[in-house]
């Protein structure tokens, strides 16, 4: 299986851009969108691609924030959205696609960078999130995808030192990715490639994508029992439209 995961800011936006000749190209059978901004009600008009089914999950709390979404060729086992935690519902954040060898998350990790609150209700949702997870993984492995918010270590982002009060650079974000992976997940990324250098997001300003001034805050992380199946990992950074990239992940496993 061919899985992409790609934080769009706006899918409104990017279908203008290019999205479906993307797509149609890009032999994927899932694909994770992030940041859909898609307004409940309006999912339908992002419903035609004839190879794909699809299934979103948009917020219900703020128009044209948020919101994620798959577009699947495989027909999963069943579908949800969003974590069980009621505190961390209502902002359409995840999709959750159960497949005979795994659980596929899509996730748009919650940015930490609006202040104390939002900061707090981030560590709160990976806490969330990794209760979920472990939870599944006792019936079969994870693959977890999206932007997780966060670079994980100086590798991941081209100017760590001035960025360590940065929200997506601090400590205790970093600490939590340092919790996830010693719970056993893998970033696959970096089974293949382990450099720096290599980014995923770009500040629109001051031209950060021409000068390959980013960071790597999106990502496909599997749980241990899947490391023989991860085929290859890569940064689809050529592909533009958003802010951010895809990234990919080629899995030897049956849908």
């Amino acid at each position: 299986m061919i899985l992409y995961s790609w934080n769009v800011n706006g899918l409104r936006a990017v279908v203008q851009k290019g999205f479906w000749e993307w797509l149609s190209g890009c032999g994927a059978d899932v694909v994770g969108l992030q940041e859909t901004k898609i307004q409940p009600g309006h999912e339908a008009d992002f419903g035609h691609t004839p190879k794909y089914r699809t299934v979103w999950s948009s917020s219900t709390v703020k128009k044209g924030y948020s919101g994620v979404g798959c577009l699947y060729r495989p027909e999963p086992l069943s579908i949800a959205m969003e974590l069980p935690d009621v505190r961390f519902q209502g902002e359409g954040r995840l999709v959750h696609l159960e497949y005979p060898g795994f659980h596929f998350f899509n996730v748009y990790f919650p940015n930490g960078g609006m202040g104390p609150e939002r900061l707090d209700y981030k560590l709160g949702y990976y806490d969330a999130f990794l209760l979920h997870a472990e939870n599944l993984r006792r019936d079969k492995p994870i693959v977890v995808c999206g932007d997780f918010n966060t670079a994980h270590t100086a590798l991941d982002l081209k100017n760590a030192k001035s960025n360590e009060k940065t929200s997506g650079f601090l400590p205790i974000e970093r600490a939590w990715l340092d919790r996830f992976t010693a719970a056993g997940y893998l970033d696959t990324f970096r089974m293949f490639v382990p450099e720096g250098g290599h980014y995923s997001w770009w500040d629109y300003r001051f031209k950060a994508r021409d000068r390959n001034v980013g960071w790597r805050i999106d990502y496909f992380f599997v749980s241990e029992e899947l490391r023989p199946k991860v085929k290859r990992a890569w940064i689809a950074s050529e592909v533009m439209g958003s802010d951010h990239c895809p990234v990919g992940l080629e899995l030897d496993v049956q849908a």
